[in-house]
């Protein structure tokens, strides 16, 4: 397994959490088969269990002058590292947790609430989903490794 990042915030929305940013949590408790614990969006669709986003998002709003929370792309895992680097099938490890990416993010309209061009801006750059392989407890950060390229 090679290190190729870590996590810098871990988000979730409970079922009373509306809207954007997501908020931040101290960790997150990965369920396979189910999705995150408590979070409003497990038990839905396995294949986008998990959002992870790169901070080349940030980057790219913040050059355009849309100055972000973190948490404003619907992630729950933001990262070092821009995960776009990595194919459709990619596995990234956490503290034991096995990720497997399944689908880029599409264009949220709803982003625009940030900046009319952000969606287009981050189109290449919104995240991606992920479904999870192991169970386990991720937190702020943790390294990430993976054994793709």
């Amino acid at each position: 397994m090679k290190k190729i990042g870590k996590i810098i915030e871990v988000f979730s929305a409970d079922k009373n959490s509306s809207g954007l940013p997501r908020p931040l949590v101290k960790k997150l408790e990965f369920i396979k088969g189910f999705g995150i614990k408590d979070d409003k969006f497990a038990g839905k669709d396995e294949e986008k269990a998990v959002m992870i986003v790169g901070l080349k998002a940030y980057t790219i709003a913040k050059e355009n002058n849309i100055d972000l929370e973190l948490g404003s792309f619907g992630e729950n895992i933001l990262m070092d590292f821009d995960p776009h680097e990595y194919k459709i099938g990619s596995i990234f490890e956490i503290q034991g947790v096995k990720l497997e990416i399944t689908q880029n993010c599409t264009i949220c309209n709803h982003l625009a609430v940030f900046g009319k061009q952000l969606p287009i801006l981050v189109k290449d750059h919104r995240g991606l989903y992920c479904k999870i392989l192991t169970s386990g407890i991720i937190e702020k950060e943790n390294l990430i490794y993976t054994k793709d390229q």
